[in-house]
């Protein structure tokens, strides 16, 4: 039996790091995308080879469909087929609706939004039989928190996308599921946040802690391997958080 092959956008820090690191020690070969860090990128493959597993680096913006075809054409070059795909890759800026600046977001549309659906359409042309699509939006559709409107509309797009396709792929039996994680240890999380902040954030949760991008990557190692009766689903990684 052929190896499994999973590519992993923004798998270069963060959430996709470990990510991209959880489905390698699971047996799988990964891509690992990344936007603009390509020694960011380079480490996660050399630490992935390292410990005895197959990796490679590919680059390039989300929102380009012709650099993100690119990119799985060289994935499937180098390892023969798709069996996963995990969509980390994302932006966000923080601001009232109504002090909102419409060109950050625009950039947020064509990242979170443009970018899922380029990513989308490449993963469901190629993901084999038996594969797993799997999407990222984020709690904060659910708790609606102020000055995340922007971020938390583009989510939302996300999710809805995500459940068409997974409707679409009937008779494939590749499952499209989306993961929502909340407060979480990540520089895009922690980025412009003061300690009292991220302390409040992490009270917040039942568990009482911040989530750690190993959290979120045991839901994805889940859906991307067992849960093959899960689909079409958001399931809310986040210690509890109403």
């Amino acid at each position: 039996m052929s190896i499994r092959t999973a590519l992993v956008t923004g798998g270069s820090g963060g959430i996709g790091r470990a990510v991209a690191r959880r489905l390698a020690a699971d047996g799988m070969a990964v891509a690992v995308h990344y936007a603009g860090n390509r020694v960011a990128a380079d480490s996660v493959v050399a630490e992935i080879r390292a410990a005895g597993g197959r990796a490679l680096a590919v680059g390039g913006d989300v929102a380009d469909e012709q650099v993100m075809s690119d990119a799985f054409d060289a994935t499937e070059r180098e390892f023969g087929g798709i069996d996963v795909v995990v969509h980390t890759a994302g932006i966000m800026r923080l601001a009232p609706i109504a002090e909102l600046d419409l060109d950050e977001f625009d950039r947020i549309s064509r990242t979170n939004i443009r970018g899922t659906v380029v990513v989308a359409q490449q993963a469901a042309r190629r993901v084999r039989t038996g594969g797993a699509i799997i999407t990222f939006s984020t709690s904060v559709t659910r708790t609606s928190f102020p000055t995340y409107g922007a971020y938390v509309a583009s989510k939302a797009a996300v999710e809805a996308l995500s459940l068409v396709l997974a409707r679409e792929l009937r008779g494939r039996g590749i499952t499209v599921n989306t993961v929502a994680p909340g407060p979480t240890a990540t520089p895009l999380f922690l980025d412009g946040k003061d300690e009292q902040t991220v302390e409040n954030l992490a009270r917040a949760v039942p568990l009482e802690r911040l989530g750690q991008p190993e959290d979120i990557a045991e839901t994805v190692a889940f859906l991307a391997g067992p849960a093959r009766w899960v689909n079409g689903q958001t399931i809310f990684t986040n210690g509890g958080l109403a």
